[in-house]
């Protein structure tokens, strides 16, 4: 496929191109929480750290003063721009917090939770669909989760990976994309992120959809339960939280489990998430592995350690596929920075260091990261290369 079949997002998508909007880990509880207009009981069951302000302080500290109360609206800042010039079929992003006002925390050291008041955060970026297959949804018990699930419905956004039963958990967020077919999300939560194996959904408790390993076994059921209701024309996305939240290397059961899953599964999207910073991008028999989305909103500023990550940088991926093959037919991303608890433009350095970066650990699966004009990423592979 030559760079001049490929779509763009800057101009109409044609009829059989669908357009998605996704990114990594968005973690709107804690000091996050605390900013906005509704905040949690700010008390922490942490070691070091006993009150979600002091997160807020060390933002202050770091990169200025924060002006809370701030709108629903605020922590996304450039990204509603990027968004709204894009706009893409759906958005979908890694829900990492629970919406809850429980007090029934885990004891596991970190827990993460915003008010169900708060979550109108997530309608004003106009998200289509939150994966909850991670390591921090049930941070404050089943009763957090069971009130995340029903703020969520109540938003009317689409959820996958987490459910009051095993059935919910497992089943595929469906979005309908007009004129164009469905897209069907299904999330995992992997024990490598730090998953609970506990955790785990039942027939009769509620958790979430585990991945209790990357054999060729759990390759196989998954690919009965996406064949159990996909329809003529329907994409696949597969979202998964594994693995750890720093480093490039992308272990070879991680590769084998993805491309197991667009072979056998017939899988467009291979979504991965848990990663702290951006990891490899391949492309597989014309489908996308993202290995690793990096962390998209958080209140880790002012936290020192890892810095060579660049875990301030965060990624918008734009990715369109051909509704007809479900191939991709182009990716383009964004890159922002985290400051204040808000998403502002990156500068160009940043920029280009992130289009270096991706280059780097993306080169070895074929897929090569060049900078667009306009300062922005787009993706070249297999012929297109060069």
């Amino acid at each position: 496929m030559s760079p001049s079949a490929r779509s763009t997002f800057d101009s109409p998508a044609p009829r059989h191109i669908i357009r998605v909007f996704l990114c990594g880990d968005v973690m709107t509880g804690r000091g996050i929480d605390q900013i906005l207009l509704h905040p949690c009981d700010p008390r922490l069951h942490e070691d070091y750290v006993h009150s979600a302000n002091g997160y807020v302080r060390l933002a202050e500290q770091a990169n200025g003063s924060i002006p809370a109360p701030v709108a629903p609206s605020y922590i996304w800042g450039a990204a509603l721009d990027e968004l709204n010039r894009k706009a893409p079929d759906a958005r979908i992003i890694n829900l990492e917090t629970s919406i809850t006002r429980s007090d029934s925390f885990a004891d596991k050291g970190i827990n993460y939770r915003m008010s169900p008041e708060n979550a109108e955060c997530l309608t004003a970026a106009g998200v289509d669909c939150c994966v909850l297959g991670n390591n921090h949804v049930l941070d404050w018990g089943r009763a957090g989760l069971l009130e995340t699930l029903a703020t969520l419905e109540r938003l009317g956004i689409r959820t996958a990976g987490a459910g009051r039963d095993l059935a919910q958990a497992r089943a595929p967020a469906i979005l309908e994309i007009a004129g164009r077919g469905r897209l069907l999300v299904f999330s995992f939560a992997s024990p490598t992120s730090g998953v609970p194996r506990n955790w785990g959904a039942t027939p009769v408790a509620a958790g979430v959809n585990l991945l209790s390993d990357c054999a060729n076994e759990s390759v196989a059921r998954i690919a009965e339960q996406v064949e159990s209701v996909r329809r003529p024309g329907d994409l696949v996305i597969a979202s998964i939280h594994w693995g750890a939240n720093w480093g490039y290397e992308v272990p070879e059961e991680q590769r084998r489990f993805a491309r197991g899953l667009i072979d056998q599964a017939n899988v467009s999207l291979v979504h991965g998430h848990s990663s702290h910073h951006a990891k490899a991008i391949e492309i597989y028999k014309d489908r996308l592995i993202l290995y690793g989305c990096g962390d998209f909103l958080n209140d880790y500023e002012g936290i020192r350690g890892y810095e060579e990550f660049r875990g301030d940088l965060a990624v918008m991926y734009f990715a369109g596929f051909d509704a007809l093959t479900g191939h991709l037919a182009s990716l383009e991303l964004s890159v922002l920075q985290i400051r204040r608890f808000q998403l502002v433009p990156a500068s160009r350095a940043d920029v280009e260091w992130m289009r270096r970066t991706l280059d780097r650990e993306s080169s070895p699966f074929g897929a090569r990261v060049r900078l667009t004009p306009d300062g922005r990423l787009t993706l070249r592979w297999r012929d297109a290369v060069g």
